[in-house]
């Protein structure tokens, strides 16, 4: 194999492995012994274990153990109390966590989860986001370190006195990532070092954060996640099952196995928060705007403080002198949210990018142009300069290949029998962030390199990219690189999570593998020299410094959907993507990681919502027959594209993370479709045939 060009459409690595079976994902790790539990989740949403009646469930052919708060292990206070398991009677949320059943088999361990018998003391309970709730209150931060409040000038004011303005409220109900591969661990003790296989998004941090519960030194905890089946934030953080596989192997001294079951993973993995969002947006009669106001109100758990971080993207977007943006928030009897594919920018963009909308019609104005006509030289909030800002560019390219200049402006324009056809836009961001990591390259006896990382790859190609860039440093061809990512006993590595994994870990990988040729070139040259040579890196106060740039990725979504009259029914016909994200480093990963966001995105749009029951206190939808995803039949031919960004200020690579911003803006270029189609304006998702038929009718 030739020295791949930057960008080459490089196939996974790990392919014929996943596609032949012989990948192995963290379930399917069995040692000698193990044996298999299965949780039990409270069927109350608040209140206090009284007892725990374990009696019939031991009886039971191949029982082992019942753990509960009575004679669960000990562990150390973790910084997120979600990790807290089975350490008292207190029940915080319905699904929380109040027992496990260990038994020789799966069969078994569920059978006695079944059986056995658990007495509750209920409280009132209160679960329902509101508008006008009493809890609300206004926290420091949101999720991300962002201020909750930002103002700038007098918004009021310049609301009130602007020529044209929108003021609408957007709802979204709870939506769940449901990865494909379920949460899983298989833990296994000897003596004191715990070696866990665990299906997360960054092993290092499973590892401290086991370390600390059972008081352990980092270096006594390996966890290996190799290969991932999908986490979209869910798996960002170590999750409860990490922690009850462990404590189950060190009270029955053999491995043990815990794969969570789909329906409970809606109360214990986290989920999007449900969000109700106010945009007032003031402008002149050409379009400029004046004033924009973004306030959401959100849930958290009593568990944890999560603030989804809705309001942020219109700190970035468009010039507004006079802006106001704040979160309010709801500590409820609900199971902690967290992240969510692009957390923060998916919800709070649908609704800024609705407005917008909204707003161009009216003024009676292509939306597209009173997105050009708001772009702003600087960031608004910071003042700083971008380091690359190509959303105009984005705009108006994914206009031209769309075919935008044919469309008719006015809504219910086309018709196809029952079917009213429309077309809409969005625009897209996500911010480029970095992490400090480490990473290793050495030359390998006989010929070739090593790259140690502990990356994950979570479907992503993280593993081939970063073969690819290591290449890119030494000088070679692909195939003289081996790659070692997914344990944390590799050299320290940040999570994969906020599309930061490769420009992180690509940085490190970069370093190094540059100091390595060095090394080689000082050698004589010879990629098989007599000793073995090593080079090592570390980002941290490079990768982390301060950037005097506002450094994000853009993007313009494009979508034409044809909504039944008679049923309701909306389908996307077309989805196009173009957006600008700095280098892409392999066309064919890029590619696919934009289709798959914007596959999630229409999901969000149309399908995905999770109802939150007030009686019982628990998500109604908890699988896949009711909480639905988009499947082929769903998802039309897709188009993604980018513009080539030469961005100097973001990493050795040039890249921008590309993970997340393929779903920003797809669901309000779908609504603004679905209007453009009906002349209704839907603003609560998703836009189900039943919410767009009362419309119609």
């Amino acid at each position: 194999m030739s020295h791949p060009e930057p960008g080459a459409p490089l196939g996974r690595l790990e392919g014929q492995l996943k596609v032949t079976g012989a990948a192995r994902y963290a379930a399917e790790y069995t040692p000698r012994g193990t044996a298999y539990a299965w949780p039990v989740p409270a069927t109350i949403a608040r209140g206090t274990v009284t007892a725990v009646h374990d009696t019939d469930a031991l009886a039971m052919p191949g029982a082992l153990a019942v753990l509960s708060h009575h004679n669960a292990p000990r562990v150390t206070p973790a910084d997120d109390p979600v990790l807290s398991v089975l350490q008292n009677a207190h029940v915080p949320h319905r699904g929380w966590y109040v027992a496990l059943a260990i038994a020789e088999s799966l069969e078994a361990a569920r059978g006695m989860a079944a059986a056995l018998h658990i007495d509750y003391a209920a409280d009132e309970h209160d679960v329902v986001l509101t508008e006008g709730h009493a809890r609300l209150y206004e926290p420091e931060l949101a999720n991300g370190g962002h201020p909750a409040r930002r103002e700038h000038g007098d918004f009021d004011a310049a609301y009130a006195s602007a020529a044209v303005r929108v003021d609408a409220t957007y709802t979204m109900a709870a939506q769940h990532n449901h990865p494909m591969e379920p949460h899983a661990s298989t833990a296994e003790w000897d003596g004191d070092r715990l070696t866990v296989y665990d299906s997360n998004q960054g092993s290092t941090k499973v590892r401290d954060a086991l370390a600390t519960l059972f008081e352990l030194r980092p270096e006594q905890v390996t966890v290996v996640s190799e290969h991932v089946g999908g986490g979209f934030g869910s798996k960002g953080t170590p999750r409860p099952q990490v922690v009850l596989a462990a404590m189950a192997a060190r009270q029955l001294r053999r491995p043990v196995k815990l794969a969570l079951p789909r329906n409970q993973l809606a109360a214990v993995v986290g989920h999007r928060a449900p969000t109700v969002q106010r945009l007032r947006i003031g402008a002149d009669r050409k379009g400029g705007i004046s004033a924009l106001g973004h306030e959401i109100i959100t849930h958290t758990s009593t568990v944890r403080e999560f603030v989804e971080q809705a309001a942020t993207p219109s700190r970035t977007m468009y010039t507004a002198p006079n802006s106001r943006t704040t979160h309010q928030v709801a500590a409820l009897d609900v199971p902690t949210p967290s992240w969510m594919r692009a957390p923060g920018e998916a919800s709070g963009m649908y609704a800024l990018e609705s407005a917008m909308d909204e707003l161009a019609v009216a003024l009676g104005m292509d939306p597209v142009e009173l997105r050009v006509r708001n772009d702003p030289a600087i960031e608004p909030d910071t003042g700083k300069p971008f380091s690359s800002r190509h959303l105009v560019e984005c705009l108006r390219e994914g206009a031209r290949r769309f075919g935008w200049e044919e469309r008719d402006p006015r809504p219910r324009s086309r018709r196809e029998g029952s079917l009213l056809i429309g077309t809409g836009v969005a625009s897209a961001t996500y911010p480029v962030l970095v992490s400090p990591s480490m990473a290793e390259a050495c030359t390998v006896p006989g010929g070739g390199y090593r790259v140690r990382v502990n990356a994950t790859d979570i479907g992503t190609g993280a593993r081939t990219v970063l073969a690819q860039v290591a290449a890119d440093a030494l000088g070679v061809p692909v195939d003289h690189v081996l790659i070692d990512i997914g344990r944390s006993d590799l050299p320290a590595a940040p999570l994969a999570g906020g599309s930061s994994g490769t420009a992180s870990w690509g940085w490190a990988v970069h370093h190094a593998c540059r100091r390595l040729r060095a090394l080689v070139m000082e050698a004589g040259g010879a990629e098989t020299p007599t000793t073995t040579l090593r080079a090592f890196a570390d980002t941290s106060g490079e990768a982390d410094a301060e950037s005097p740039y506002a450094r994000h990725a853009f993007g313009a979504h494009f979508a034409e959907v044809a909504v039944d009259a008679d049923t309701g029914e909306t389908r996307v016909r077309r989805l196009l993507g173009v957006y600008a994200a700095g280098r892409i480093l392999n066309s064919r990963t890029g590619h696919s990681q934009f289709i798959g966001g914007m596959v999630m995105g229409l999901g969000m749009a149309l399908l995905e919502g999770s109802t939150m029951d007030p009686s019982f206190g628990d998500f109604a939808e908890r699988d896949l027959a009711s909480y639905h995803v988009p499947t082929c039949a769903d998802t039309p031919a897709m188009e993604a594209h980018w513009i080539d960004e030469d961005d100097r200020h973001l990493n050795p690579m040039g890249s921008k993370g590309i993970g997340e911003i393929g779903i920003v803006g797809t669901a309000a270029a779908i609504g603004n479709a679905v209007h453009h189609a009906t002349g209704v304006r839907l603003r609560e998702l998703p836009m189900t045939p039943d919410k767009v038929l009362a419309h119609l009718n």
